[in-house]
């Protein structure tokens, strides 16, 4: 059983088996900063279990919503309101993509971008050593959004102090606030997430507080997926409808010398050459 820092921090299964079994069934493993972040960008885990026999994907969401933006029925809501309101939409995803389990790890994003703060670390270093997952899903390290980042380097932070047969297969750095299609080919790596375009829109759709409230993130989101898959490879017709774009981050994971900085800087350099090698 894992115990976690915050008294309020949720724990969900939502086909009610019992907490340790359905860790334990936990292949692919998503950690976001945000509700609704895990449906944005570890759509290819979900699919991945959904409904497979011997896999299972865990959600875990580090922050409490308290942030968010709203309008319209949501425009009067207080922050503990919508707090309440986000911790139950993410709940229902779960429930409508057949997740292992859910857990919200209630952190304000302040504490989350402290990288001093021990207890964020604390509970990924649980989380993973309980659910041992074959494969991570996280923000990318080009993400815009600073509580992203932050998220990223906690889990990054997490998965390095496990002994290294303990760590997973595979370690992806996911879009939300900011696609990925500038990686040179050679760099990117495309998850095929097409046939279950009615399945990703109702995980989506089950955020209304952010699409009533003024983001539509599920347009927006079905609309990068099919742009991927289509501007992928100019000179061939499409082979896939659907794709998403992720950064390799398992090398950071298997060398602990690798610098973050100098790993994402080096995709940088590798995008500036490939566009100078095309103009000249």
């Amino acid at each position: 059983m894992i115990t976690l820092h915050n008294p309020t921090a949720d724990m969900f299964i939502p086909d009610g088996t019992d907490v340790a079994q359905a860790l334990a069934r936990t292949t692919h493993l998503g950690i976001s900063a945000h509700q609704d972040d895990l449906e944005i960008m570890a759509i290819h885990g979900i699919l991945e279990c959904y409904e497979a026999p011997g896999k299972g994907f865990t959600g875990v969401v580090c922050t409490n919503g308290a942030g968010s933006p709203r309008a319209g029925v949501y425009a009067q809501y207080t922050d503990e309101q919508m707090q309440r309101v986000r911790r139950y939409e993410q709940r229902t995803a779960g429930m409508i993509g057949k997740y292992a389990a859910v857990l919200q790890l209630d952190y304000s994003s302040s504490v989350m971008k402290d990288q001093h703060a021990a207890p964020p670390k604390d509970d990924l270093v649980a989380i993973l050593k309980t659910t041992r997952p074959e494969v991570v899903y996280t923000h990318n390290p080009a993400d815009k959004h600073p509580t992203h980042v932050a998220v990223l380097r906690a889990v990054l932070n997490a998965i390095r102090s496990l002994p290294a047969a303990e760590r997973p297969k595979k370690l992806y750095g996911c879009e939300v606030w900011r696609d990925l299609d500038w990686l040179p080919d050679d760099r990117k790596t495309l998850l095929n997430v097409s046939g279950r375009d009615s399945l990703s829109v109702a995980l989506l759709g089950a955020f209304d507080s952010q699409i009533a409230g003024g983001k539509r993130y599920d347009l927006a989101t079905m609309g990068r997926r099919r742009a991927n898959a289509t501007y992928f490879e100019s000179h061939s017709t499409d082979e896939i409808e659907s794709a998403t774009y992720v950064i390799d981050l398992t090398p950071l994971m298997l060398d602990d010398s690798l610098s973050l900085a100098d790993y994402t800087a080096g995709l940088i350099d590798a995008f500036r050459a490939a566009v100078v090698k095309n103009l000249a």
